[in-house]
């Protein structure tokens, strides 16, 4: 359902990798590895839309989706180095405008539960300001517990920042996305465990020029 073609990005006059070619299908995890610098935020944003690669083209359901734009982000959760929060707006409020940009909707409830889930009873109401880094990323990845619906997550470091107790609840969060047929981009520095119908490992080490 989603596949790239002789993918190739330039970053100014560096080319971080060249003609990558891939296809994933329900149930996969695709665990993008690589050392610092190899690509592999520029990859996952090509793979959202959001970074034009030089050569190339990404396809959604044999579509490209510089075609589809909007269509094609309505199937996706991308989860970024950036929590994408608002300070001032607290954490419940902060899920349900991410959700609603996903084209999901939420009541207060479910927010709450989701938030629960990761660890944040209790903070459902304080401004994303006032949260620790840990918590800021909890809250953001709460959003995956909502988004079941969206078939493609796109995930840039998870892990990071996360305690135990919230790594064992994203391990769960991402399997049972898997299981249901989702399908799942990763980078992580973390071995973390996750158990997946299908994985398949991208090192875009082997890639450079």
């Amino acid at each position: 359902m989603l596949a790239a073609h002789k993918l190739d990005i330039t970053r100014g006059d560096r080319r971080l990798f060249g003609d990558i070619t891939l296809e994933l299908r329900p149930g996969t995890l695709l665990l993008v590895t690589g050392s610092n610098g190899s690509g592999k935020t520029s990859l996952l944003r090509a793979l959202c839309g959001l970074l034009l690669p030089s050569a190339g083209e990404v396809r959604w359901q044999n579509a490209n989706i510089r075609s589809l734009r909007e269509e094609y982000w309505r199937h996706l959760a991308y989860i970024g180095h950036s929590n994408a929060l608002k300070d001032e707006l607290s954490a419940a409020e902060n899920l349900g405008v991410l959700c609603a940009l996903s084209g999901v909707h939420t009541g207060p409830e479910q927010q709450r539960q989701a938030l629960a889930d990761f660890g944040l009873a209790g903070r459902e109401r304080l401004p994303a300001k006032a949260l620790s880094q840990g918590q800021r990323r909890r809250t953001a990845l709460a959003r995956l517990s909502l988004c079941g619906t969206l078939p493609l997550w796109i995930l840039d470091e998870p892990f990071a920042a996360l305690d135990s107790a919230a790594v064992s609840r994203m391990q769960s969060v991402v399997g049972a996305h898997l299981a249901d047929g989702g399908m799942v981009v990763m980078t992580t520095h973390q071995e973390v465990p996750i158990v997946a119908p299908a994985m398949r490992e991208l090192d875009l080490d082997g890639f450079g020029r």
